[in-house]
């Protein structure tokens, strides 16, 4: 499940869990043409203003239900089978969406939205698209982070109902659901005490996260590989908006991962090549990292493996913010 950028975890894309709709769900491409079929015997002008003005409502509805944690009233905004997508992620169900949308709400309680439509295109009296742009605050003061959205609503049951979402990623935007990592960090392996320090900072204009680890050992861990250094590097796929890790040692050993998330727990998978010297070759692991309160965080190493060999979990490490 790649992450996805908080602006769409907000709005429902808190993983890519590839959930399969209802049965009875009408797939987004099915209701185009119907609507389309339905418009071809024409409208008039005055029903079509008509009609963008309910858009406009429910669009201005979404954002007051959001901002005012009605969930019940914000689900009503969906369809049955909904599918919200961005990047190469998607999610799809009413369910589905409103569990990301209540847990990221939850770790954001201050959060904010706008909504400004730029584009309304009627396809039927019930169906149409809408696109413009989306606009959050994480809490009272902080800056906007904007993103464009292209919709399909259909008009069911007497209400207008979103049946697809597009979201566009953003480079600087997909990192902001990681911001909370920067600064440092310590923390103190249970095996053996080894000392860890975690330093992670905003470069390059804020498009990049670059990080240090520093692994300095007690003498019972000097048997267990002694001091280690870490960098990190965290960047977006602009295309995609997916989170990708490189990380290099000191011994020489290197991997790539990719971030996943449902807005409240990361995960990094990664695959990479083992440190010089090392009989095996090929390394695999999840780093699972969970913020568990204010200056506080919790990072363990699970699903490891050597050359396909299973490896035990490491014993979690808990990270407490120095600066």
């Amino acid at each position: 499940m790649p992450t996805r950028s908080w602006l769409g975890v907000v709005i429902g894309l808190g993983a890519s869990l590839s959930l399969v709709p209802p049965a009875h769900a009408e797939e987004p491409a099915a209701v185009v043409k119907r609507g389309a079929e339905e418009h071809a015997a024409g409208s008039t002008e005055s029903a079509d203003a008509a009609l963008e003005s309910g858009l406009e409502e429910a669009t201005a509805a979404y954002c007051e239900a959001l901002n005012g944690r009605h969930f019940e009233t914000l689900a009503e905004q969906w369809t049955a089978g909904a599918e919200l997508i961005e990047g190469g992620g998607r999610v799809a169900g009413r369910d589905a969406i409103m569990a990301s949308i209540r847990g990221w709400v939850e770790a954001n309680p201050e959060s904010r939205l706008e909504i400004r439509l730029e584009r309304v295109k009627v396809l039927s009296p019930t169906v149409a698209r809408v696109g413009g742009v989306m606009g959050f605050t994480r809490k009272p003061g902080a800056k906007t982070v904007e993103t464009r959205f292209e919709s399909l609503r259909v008009h069911e049951n007497g209400a207008w109902r979103l049946a697809e979402s597009i979201v566009e990623p953003s480079q600087v935007e997909a990192l902001e659901g990681l911001s909370w990592m920067v600064g440092t960090w310590k923390a103190s392996d249970p095996r053996n005490g080894t000392s860890v320090e975690a330093t992670y900072q905003r470069v390059a204009g804020g498009h990049l996260i670059l990080g240090g680890v520093r692994y300095r050992s007690t003498d019972d861990a000097a048997r267990d590989g002694g001091d280690v250094d870490v960098v990190e590097l965290i960047h977006p796929d602009k295309t995609t908006g997916t989170v990708r890790s490189w990380v290099f040692d000191s011994t020489g050993a290197r991997a790539e991962g990719v971030f996943e998330t449902d807005g409240t727990v990361f995960n990094r998978r990664f695959v990479g090549t083992t440190a010089d010297g090392a009989t095996a070759t090929v390394s695999r692991w999840v780093q699972l990292i969970v913020p568990t309160g204010e200056g506080k965080c919790t990072m363990q190493s699970i699903e490891r493996s050597l050359d396909g060999e299973p490896l035990p979990d490491r014993p979690p490490l808990h990270f407490t913010r120095v600066k």
